[in-house]
């Protein structure tokens, strides 16, 4: 809701005449705002109730479900990644070599 408030301001829109309204009739800054958020709510709550009424729900509280079955073959497709594998694999990351020691790391050790 705030980014959609902030865009309206931003803009030349229905709600920046509806903030400067607030603004003009006492409000303070937050008020406003709080009040263009609320506009805002109450609208996107209108459509989606719209929406659901538009829809309806269909048999079981689903919107488009049918009583019948739409499963052509009972027996699930398993492809080949779905199977599972012959036995270990061997691994593919190979250890890091050790590093040997340089002269210069050598001379830098004390000595024991």
């Amino acid at each position: 809701m705030q980014r959609a408030a902030v865009t309206q301001l931003r803009l030349d829109t229905d709600g920046r005449a509806y903030y400067r309204r607030k603004r003009a009739a006492g409000k303070k800054p937050m008020e406003a705002m709080r009040c263009l958020k609320r506009r805002i709510s109450d609208a996107v709550y209108r459509q989606l109730l719209a929406d659901a009424e538009r829809l309806s729900a269909g048999p079981e509280g689903h919107c488009g479900a049918t009583q019948e079955s739409s499963a052509v073959d009972l027996t699930p497709h398993i492809d080949t990644s779905d199977q599972p594998l012959p036995g270990p694999t061997n691994p593919t990351l190979q250890p890091a070599a050790r590093r040997r020691k340089s002269q210069t790391d050598q001379a830098l050790s004390p000595a024991s």
